[in-house]
């Protein structure tokens, strides 16, 4: 099967929506006043299954695909030269990735321990191989790689050895991630885990075929087909992609910190439908004004991403944090309705940026 879309649309306000709605969420699960205090949906799972936590990562992996389809289709059908356009996604992939490396470095820089994979690592590595894969291949080549990466991915976790244990574990402590982590990493590793990564070396395969589900999701929003054809075959791509990753969860768990490839599919099953009703909604059914919150939001992702966690660790090392928390909301409400008070009000204060820069037209690209 081979799409091609007729004509690349004009921004959509759907995409900006999710990835706003997407980077509240993020915000509002990173930032509790009390992290032992905290509602279990806001929280990641333990380790199988999932939360609305979970979800979180997984959607702007998939946001990045199909940001990937309209922003590169639109200059490939200007005739932009491949060779030029990956120059443009080498430096993208770059900056985000040193933006990452910043982000574990501050305040200490600690060089001999910084984390080298992390959240906007991954995402520059997904972003830099999801695109060279775009620029090369047609719907079909990708739905290859997809089913490619997933199927590696889930032999070599239940076939490749670890020495002492032997294969097929997917525990913490025995999987095969665990170990070539271990072993590669070594002091780079996740500080909470000091042995292993949660966006790690070989669970960067599946987070591969996650953006590529994102540029598939974008060649069908790029059709030229009415709004409501469009939402409806995202929905119904999604409603097969999470049926085909709850029956793989049978034999391998779904389970965000491997990134296994039943999470990978039942993800962005869920994005494919999450996204169908933002689509319909803001972009089919003129409900645009109600969105525009999340949009301002979505519109500087990457600087309100930064302004989070930079603001975090300096109020957690400072103490504030703590005191707000203890002396604001406290006093006024159980500790899991006060951290969840102090999460909004981060939230809100995060907003309160995005609103400025919309306010002066400023909108940070990377």
């Amino acid at each position: 099967m081979e799409i091609t879309p007729k004509f690349v649309p004009a921004r959509l306000v759907s995409l900006d929506a999710f990835r706003g709605a997407v980077m509240a969420l993020m915000v509002l699960v990173n930032t509790p006043g009390d992290g032992h205090h905290t509602y279990a949906p806001l929280k990641h799972a333990e380790w199988d299954g999932w939360t609305p936590t979970d979800v979180v990562f997984p959607s702007f992996v998939w946001i990045v695909g199909m940001a990937i389809t309209l922003s590169l289709g639109k200059r490939k059908a200007a005739g932009a030269d491949r060779l030029e356009l990956m120059r443009d996604v080498l430096r993208r992939a770059a900056i985000i990735y040193a933006l990452g490396l910043f982000l574990y470095l501050f305040p200490h820089f600690d060089f001999p321990h910084m984390r080298v994979l992390g959240v906007l690592q991954r995402i520059a590595i997904c972003y830099l191989i999801a695109s060279a894969i775009y620029l090369t291949t047609k719907v079909r080549g990708q739905l290859i790689w997809i089913a490619g990466l997933l199927s590696s991915y889930w032999l070599i976790m239940f076939y490749a050895p670890v020495p002492e244990f032997g294969a097929g574990h997917l525990d913490v402590q025995r999987n095969f991630a665990h170990y070539i982590d271990s072993i590669v990493l070594g002091a780079h590793n996740y500080r909470s885990t000091k042995t292993w990564d949660p966006e790690g070396i070989v669970s960067t395969l599946p987070a591969i075929a996650t953006a590529l589900f994102g540029i598939l999701a974008g060649e069908i929003v790029a059709l030229h087909e009415r709004v409501s054809k469009r939402a409806l075959w995202l929905a119904g791509a999604g409603v097969v992609l999470i049926a085909a990753g709850l029956f793989c969860d049978q034999w391998l768990p779904i389970n965000k910190k491997l990134w296994t490839s039943s999470f990978a599919l039942f993800m962005a099953g869920l994005d494919f439908t999450l996204f169908a009703g933002f689509l319909m909604a803001a972009d089919g059914m003129g409900f645009k004004k109600y969105f525009q919150p999340l949009v301002i939001m979505g519109m500087n992702a990457i600087t309100v991403y930064m302004a989070s966690e930079l603001v975090d660790t300096l109020i957690s090392m400072w103490g504030v944090r703590q005191w707000i928390y203890t002396n604001v909301f406290l006093p006024i409400a159980s500790p899991e309705n006060a951290s969840l008070m102090f999460s909004i009000c981060y939230v809100l204060s995060m907003f309160a940026i995005a609103y400025a820069m919309y306010r002066k037209r400023w909108f940070v690209r990377v």
